[in-house]
């Protein structure tokens, strides 16, 4: 057997043979070498010493954190945030197939209730087309009244085991998705630590991949068809209500999927605001339309009446409810929004502005003479620079009600999208359809051929 290093049965890597030749000739010469030539080896021995050193405890030392990892006090925080609870979907599918045999039992009357435009969709109506522009017989009044009176000594009482702590519930599904991609990273942007639940319509509008993204930030996704039979819902308007029904918190502050938070709302549920009413409402533009005969309707005059005449309509792009303290009236909500389409989103606004779910949680709350706050502060509207464009409505942080602060962008007109921001040539995708983006259209400050524009070929 040939043996190659002397007379070692386990010869040395041929690394270790090289080490030992290199350093019997530096010995050597160091021995016979003048003192520089002598100083400058102890320097390059002492330097060789540190880069063996420096080297061992890089790649054989055991860190706490992945090697090379460089990770943001901010991804640490956003890591740490817990998800939020599993909701218990046998128990709250049986709670809402209670509630809806309530419903059909009592519905109001006409179910067919005709749609008419005003004449102007930017001057408000004058009270006599106000009084005259729904037409609704006496008995179809009274009924509506008593199937309203049944529906709310009916309503369940608060069920405290299927609901707890504090949270955000955002409803994305389709185009909208895209839109709370952004309002879900400035939520986390602006510091928020809250658990959050992203509800979709079913699984057709449940992106998986990205739903397990959101996990490691402490958003979980949800699909309303796991819990109700979404087919009964004819339109848009009906699913924001049966996200805070259904979610899995107690206190909720919901938010619309193009809502850009521009700072940290988390304070809002410690504040006065929130704790001595239980629910804060942000203002719209403009005062109540709704039917004379709906005040009659919902218990609030014992006949026609233009009460809700001078009531501020409200912006539901944001809404905080405690549904312990206003179960009843969220339930009693959800029979407005249930008879929506057909019934009471064309009582409530008659055909101008705001059709739709929006005004449903305030009657509600008054329908039962539960207190509210809404936020004194006027909402402003946000343009594109230079231009009389609208980008969307500025909400006042309810915790200051001294001085208007931003909270909340509801950009309801530009929509904060990659693709809609981005893309170019988007118009083919059917779930999104963009026939320019804003890089293209030369309404925006982001167009191309704009004096000044952003130019986003250098981003």
């Amino acid at each position: 057997m040939t043996i190659l290093y002397g007379d070692d049965p386990d010869p040395p890597p041929l690394s270790i043979h090289l080490l030992r030749n290199t350093i019997r000739k530096i010995r050597r010469f160091y021995k016979g070498g003048s003192p520089r030539q002598q100083l400058l080896i102890l320097l390059g021995w002492l330097f060789l010493l540190y880069a063996i050193f420096r080297t061992h405890q890089y790649l054989f030392a055991k860190p706490s954190t992945p090697f090379l990892f460089c990770e943001t006090a901010t991804h640490e925080q956003l890591h740490r945030i817990p998800l939020p609870n599993q909701p218990d979907k046998e128990s709250l599918s049986r709670t809402w197939k209670t509630l809806q045999a309530i419903y059909e039992a009592h519905p109001p009357q006409p179910l067919d209730l005709s749609l008419k435009q005003f004449k102007s969709i930017v001057d408000f109506p004058p009270l006599e087309d106000i009084k005259n522009h729904t037409y609704i017989s006496e008995e179809d009044a009274r009924a509506s009244r008593e199937s309203h009176v049944a529906v709310t000594q009916k309503l369940l009482p608060y069920p405290g085991e299927l609901f707890s702590g504090q949270g955000i519930v955002v409803l994305g599904g389709g185009r909208y998705t895209g839109f709370a991609t952004t309002g879900l990273g400035m939520l986390r942007e602006v510091g928020s630590k809250l658990p959050v639940e992203l509800w979709v319509k079913d699984e057709k509008e449940e992106n998986k991949e990205w739903c397990k993204e959101l996990a490691n930030e402490g958003i979980a996704c949800r699909r309303l068809s796991d819990y109700m039979d979404t087919a009964m819902l004819e339109h848009g308007y009906q699913l924001k209500i049966s996200t805070i029904f259904f979610s899995s918190f107690e206190q909720v502050l919901f938010l619309d999927a193009d809502n850009v938070p521009v700072k940290s709302p988390d304070g809002i549920f410690k504040s006065r605001s929130f704790t001595d009413t239980g629910v804060i409402m942000w203002p719209d533009y403009w005062k109540h339309s709704g039917a004379p005969l709906l005040p009659y309707i919902i218990g609030l005059s014992d006949g026609s009446s233009e009460m809700l005449r001078e009531d501020q309509t409200v912006e539901s792009g944001q809404l905080m409810w405690d549904k312990k303290r206003h179960w009843k009236a969220l339930c009693l909500a959800a029979y407005y929004n249930y008879y929506g389409p057909q019934h009471y989103y064309t009582m409530i606004s008659q055909g101008w502005a705001g059709w739709g779910d929006k005004d449903t949680f305030l009657l509600a709350l008054r329908s039962l003479r539960q207190k509210f706050y809404m936020v004194p502060h006027a909402l402003k509207t946000l343009f594109v620079n230079g231009t009389s464009q609208g980008v969307g409505m500025l909400q006042a942080d309810p915790t200051k009600p001294a001085g208007y602060e931003p909270m909340f962008l509801h950009s309801n007109i530009v929509k904060w999208s990659i693709r809609r921001f981005f893309c170019s040539g988007c118009a083919d995708d059917e779930e999104d359809p963009v026939e320019l983006s804003a890089w293209e259209n030369p309404k925006y400050e982001f167009y191309a051929d704009r004096p000044g524009a952003i130019d986003l070929e250098k981003l």
